[in-house]
């Protein structure tokens, strides 16, 4: 039996073998497409592959999310566009034809993914596409489509991720800001609670921000400082224009180099807290320390404030008690209260401010801080134009009248100083002998200066004497004449008899301290012989009258210290 011959397999059909390739080129399409996470390179790959399918080419894809990304041709046109959207609005998800200006043939074919449908890939032709050319285009669209998905989703996630970076950046910011707050709070807190006052503030505020601090009061004056450089003073700004650029409440702002907070109870600024920032890099950071730093200097000047009052109100009231001789047991014991010893030896020391220019309670502030940068002693209080202080320590006391000068901006000062008090009831004397040495001062007149009692010389034996009586018929005795002829004639032959002889005789300085012509001295000088009597060539009726005119001066002084 014969078996047949085989027939030798038959020839692929070419169109299969061109479709398997154009697929197999599909899927390595859409590996690229799926590595890529760039939208416009999906579709610049996908309107390159678009001719190698057939005779077609990619007009454009419309993602009703995003709009058209890729568009070309008539696309170009917005009514185009715009037509076409309105086609797409009617064709269900499986896509299908569409009439586009200028084109023979248009399909839409629908982006898909497993997400769903979220567009078009638009494609045209001088003829229509075959059935496998249609086929590949539709693989294609679909592979872009899950493409452009997974695109969009690794963008999301990348956004997501971003956003969660930036989250945790600002938590990040937020927790160190709150730390930081937290330390500025602590370290505030501690200073005040430790009762390290202004100079604590500062000092904590220079370490927390590195720039140096400073702590005026409301008149401008220097309270504090904390760290380089420190000066003298701040005034590059006067207090009232400093006050009235800084805002209310404890915020800060900025004057020039600086950055100022005010430190207020309700309405008043009790000081000032500046941060000096020349360069300008104080940060958020600093600001806020500043400001929170002023809120507690604010409360730590308020209890200052409180306290001081109420020790200068006792002080006051006790120093008024001394000065009259009051109950001195009962003086001491108040004192011991307070922290003072009477028992230390003293004197009382009398300031004023000559003219009446300056307010009487500047004039103690300008006397109370010079006496504490001093240590000269603590307890003063007004009387009238005056302050008088309670020494309890000696100094030379230009010192003190030069330093209130300063603090009065150059205003006059001039200051009496009593004999020594060796226990509390001498207090009242030594009051009595500073305010006659102030009087001696302003009778003999000249620039404002410290006189001291202890140095007066027969002043003092003149101003000890028990009964002024005595003194004013001494006075009469010697100069009786001469006083009712100036009271008589309005002339100063008195004055000029005094000047005579305090300059001992001489008659070129007795006319250059008068004012007068050498002649006008003579004359004066005849008339006063003329008149009175006396031999002004006689050495003891020159002293007896040199003796007068003291008398009188301290008479005068006696009598307008009691008044």
């Amino acid at each position: 039996m014969s078996v047949p011959p085989v027939a030798p397999p038959a020839e692929p059909d070419p169109s299969l073998r061109d479709r398997l390739t154009s697929i197999q080129s599909l899927l390595a399409l859409s590996m690229v497409m799926t590595d890529s996470g760039d939208e416009q390179r999906i579709l610049q790959l996908a309107t390159t592959t678009v001719p190698s399918l057939g005779h077609s080419r990619l007009l454009g894809a419309y993602l009703p999310v995003g709009g058209w990304l890729v568009s070309g041709g008539s696309l170009a046109d917005a009514e185009v566009r715009a037509d076409i959207e309105a086609q797409f609005v009617v064709l269900t998800s499986a896509g299908g034809s569409v009439a586009v200006l200028g084109e023979s043939w248009a399909w839409a074919f629908p982006l898909r993914s497993l997400g769903g449908h979220f567009g078009f890939l638009l494609v045209g032709a001088d003829a229509p596409a075959t059935g496998s050319e249609q086929f590949l285009l539709r693989m294609l669209a679909q592979q872009t489509g899950i493409a452009l998905a997974n695109a969009r989703l690794h963008a999301r996630e990348r956004a997501v991720s971003a956003e969660l970076r930036a989250s945790n950046a600002a938590l990040a910011d937020t927790i160190a800001a709150l730390e930081r707050s937290t330390e500025i709070h602590h370290r505030l807190t501690d200073v005040a609670v430790a009762g390290e006052g202004a100079e604590g503030i500062a000092r904590v505020l220079h370490e927390l921000t590195g720039h140096p601090v400073a702590i005026e009061d409301q008149h401008g004056s220097l309270r504090a400082w904390a760290g380089p450089g420190q000066p003298d003073g701040l005034a590059t700004t006067s207090p009232d224009d400093l006050l009235r650029q800084v805002p209310q409440g404890p915020r800060a702002t900025r004057v020039g180099g600086r950055l100022v907070a005010a430190a207020r109870v309700g309405q008043d600024v009790l000081g000032l807290l500046i941060l000096l920032d020349p360069d300008r890099t104080a940060g958020g950071q600093d600001l806020a320390a500043l400001e929170h730093g002023a809120t507690v200097l604010a409360k730590e000047l308020a209890r200052q404030l409180s306290l001081s009052e109420s020790e200068q109100r006792l002080a006051r009231d006790l120093v008024n008690d001394l000065l009259v001789g009051g109950d001195i047991e009962h003086a001491v014991a108040r004192a011991q209260t307070l922290g003072y010893d009477l028992n230390r030896p003293g004197r009382i020391v009398v300031a004023e401010s000559p003219g009446r220019t300056v307010d009487e309670d500047v004039l103690f502030s300008a006397v109370r801080q010079s006496a504490l940068e001093l240590t000269v002693g603590t307890l003063l209080v007004p009387r009238g134009r005056a302050v008088v202080l309670l020494a309890d320590a000696d100094r030379p006391w230009e010192e003190l009248r030069v330093a209130v000068r300063r603090k009065l901006a150059g205003g006059r000062c001039r200051i009496g100083v009593g004999g020594r008090a060796t226990r509390p009831a001498d207090f009242p004397r030594s009051h009595r002998e500073a305010q006659l040495a102030l009087k001696m001062q302003q009778g003999a007149g000249g620039s404002d200066r410290v006189t001291m009692f202890d140095q007066l010389g027969v002043y003092r034996l003149l101003a000890e004497v028990p009964e002024a009586a005595s003194i004013d018929r001494f006075v009469r005795e010697g100069l009786g004449a001469l006083l009712d002829y100036d009271a008589e004639k309005r002339t100063d032959l008195v004055a000029t008899l005094t000047e005579y002889l305090g300059h001992g005789g001489n008659y070129d300085a007795t006319a250059k301290a008068l004012a007068v012509h050498r002649s006008t001295l003579k004359y004066r000088l005849q008339r006063i012989r003329e008149i009175s009597g006396h031999d002004l060539t006689d050495p003891e009726t020159l002293f007896n009258l040199q003796l007068a005119t003291r008398a009188r001066q301290t008479l005068l002084a006696l009598t307008s210290s009691d008044s």
